[in-house]
């Protein structure tokens, strides 16, 4: 009983390993393809229905067809755009970065907090 019930936990932390792998790994392969603007790339990693917050609900953007108009121009106009992870903090499902972008001639800072499910992201909320 007491092997079975260690095999259970066992299975079930690599569950929760296995998701937070998943989520970080789907994040990190976005970052890559914003930085070389790259917008079909950049917009595999999301559902077609994913919602953008700015921190901490207000609806922002909705859907993937609303990105890509948004995306769409701000990647064609740059000329640097480069996003680096500070920091990565990573929680089964959810990967909350602290970022810093330097777009063209402006660097700014932020939080960005991804939730993925199916592997896709369907939410993220910026903090600025």
């Amino acid at each position: 009983m007491k092997k079975t019930i260690l095999i259970a936990l066992f299975l079930v932390s690599l569950t929760g390993w296995a998701q937070e792998e998943k989520a970080e790994v789907i994040v990190q392969k976005q970052v890559e393809a914003y930085n070389s603007r790259d917008i079909e790339a950049f917009l595999s990693f999301y559902s077609d229905d994913v919602k953008i917050y700015s921190y901490p609900n207000k609806l922002v953007t909705e859907g993937k067809a609303a990105m890509r108009e948004s995306y769409a121009s701000f990647f064609k106009n740059a000329k640097v755009l480069d996003c680096k992870i500070v920091k990565r903090i990573v929680r089964n499902t959810i990967v909350i970065d602290e970022e810093l972008v330097k777009y063209n001639d402006q660097e700014f800072g932020g939080v960005a907090i991804y939730e993925v499910i199916n592997n896709k992201i369907v939410s993220v909320s910026f903090i600025e």
